[in-house]
């Protein structure tokens, strides 16, 4: 599967801005068939930080999301600043 399609875009609501803050993860919409293990790879070969955790979640509306944590020492906000979410 190509990097490109996996991961769709980053989401900038309260809740995300707060884990973004809190506990260092960001989060992503996703391709509904991506893995976990496919994720991490896509996100890693995009913004070159390997994160420590990836956890999914389907909504109610049908989508996938993905929150990726980062290490400690790569702020999550840093790379929200890059992606202009911020």
């Amino acid at each position: 599967m190509e990097e490109s399609i996996i991961l769709k875009c980053p989401l900038s609501t309260e809740k995300s801005i707060r884990l973004m803050e809190a506990e260092n993860k960001l989060v992503f919409l996703v391709s509904r068939k991506s893995t976990k293990i496919e994720i991490k790879k896509a996100f890693e070969e995009m913004f070159k930080i390997k994160p420590t955790q990836v956890n999914t979640l389907i909504t109610p509306k049908g989508k996938k999301k993905a929150f990726i944590k980062l290490p400690m020492d790569q702020p999550a906000i840093d790379v929200a600043t890059k992606l202009g979410i911020m």
